[in-house]
């Protein structure tokens, strides 16, 4: 059984975000509120801060940027 194909894809959506837009790329792909994403990602980073950090500025150089 083959599943679909969908055009759905992760960017960094740089109109809506508060640093470099990868937290409302990602509540854009899972179809939450921006908070809920960024909330998470503080939440991330007082728990987990350097893989954190580093995830985030990873994803910052390798999305695309959607505007």
């Amino acid at each position: 059984m083959k599943l679909p194909e969908t055009d759905k894809r992760i960017y960094r959506d740089i109109n809506n975000g508060m640093i470099s837009g990868v937290c409302a790329g990602l509540a854009n792909y899972l179809s939450v509120d921006a908070v809920w994403v960024r909330a998470a990602a503080v939440a991330g980073l007082f728990i987990l801060s350097v893989p954190v950090l580093m995830a985030y500025i990873a994803a910052t150089f390798l999305l695309p940027r959607w505007s």
